[in-house]
């Protein structure tokens, strides 16, 4: 379960940054953050990549999937099943505990938009919320579910997080899901070995076909004194009496 410090690491990274974006005013806490007006962009890397603040109301990306509760409630559902599923395979691959992990952290990073946002900054009721979204790279034009977008959608830590856990399983998946080979059957040939006790009464090795050869070919005879046991050979205990 320690990967869930990573999980707790990407969602303070990605409130802090989004607080930085929309800016936060507490009064009795003492903090004012003028944040950027909304629309406004700033340069990181020229024109290639830059601070754009817009807000979203559906999914990563500006995807929209249905009603906003809706989405909220699934995301709350989906978070509990990737926890129980981390919990459920502690034991396994790290990659895969990782991988879900990233994914955990984005979807609670964007959940705490959404539930809580719309209190905090006053302008909807819980669950009601939207989503900050910050960074902007500029990208060939491309079409997507039917929308065509002149730039790659604008996102934030909480988007990269999602896509680095996909990203893990989609590169890795042969690592996180490979079987083990399985073991030969108990008491298989492949596991018997001449000379051991293999469950007789006897520790010699079984008999085969080119044990009862000897060395000039001819038959070997085995004398049965178990079944035989009325037949002694001379000098028994019979000779002794007399």
């Amino acid at each position: 379960m320690r990967v869930l410090y990573a999980s707790l690491f990407v969602v303070i990274a990605d409130q802090v940054t989004k607080f930085f974006v929309k800016g936060l005013k507490i009064e009795w806490l003492g903090i004012s953050l003028p944040g950027m007006p909304y629309g406004s962009s700033k340069q990181v890397f020229g024109n290639f990549v830059k601070l754009t603040f817009i807000e979203n109301p559906g999914m990563a990306f500006g995807i929209n999937v249905g009603p906003k509760m809706f989405l909220t409630v699934f995301t709350i559902l989906a978070s509990f099943v990737i926890l129980y599923y981390i919990y459920k395979h502690r034991h396994d691959s790290i990659l895969l505990r990782l991988a879900l992990a990233f994914i955990l952290a984005g979807a609670v990073g964007n959940l705490i938009d959404r539930t809580f946002y719309g209190l905090i900054y006053n302008y909807a009721p819980l669950f009601h919320g939207r989503v900050v979204d910050f960074v902007q790279v500029e990208f060939w034009d491309f079409t997507f579910l039917g929308k065509t977008y002149t730039t790659w959608p604008i996102f934030n830590v909480a988007d990269v997080s999602v896509t680095i856990g996909f990203l893990i399983i989609i590169f890795f998946n042969k690592k996180i899901f490979k079987t083990e080979e399985e073991n030969p059957a108990p008491g298989s040939a492949a596991e018997e070995i001449p000379g051991e006790n293999n469950g007789s009464t006897s520790g010699t090795a079984p008999l085969d076909a080119s044990s009862l050869l000897n060395n000039n070919g001819s038959t070997l005879s085995i004398e049965d004194t178990k079944q035989n046991p009325d037949e002694r050979p001379s000098g028994t205990e019979e000779t002794k009496d007399r």
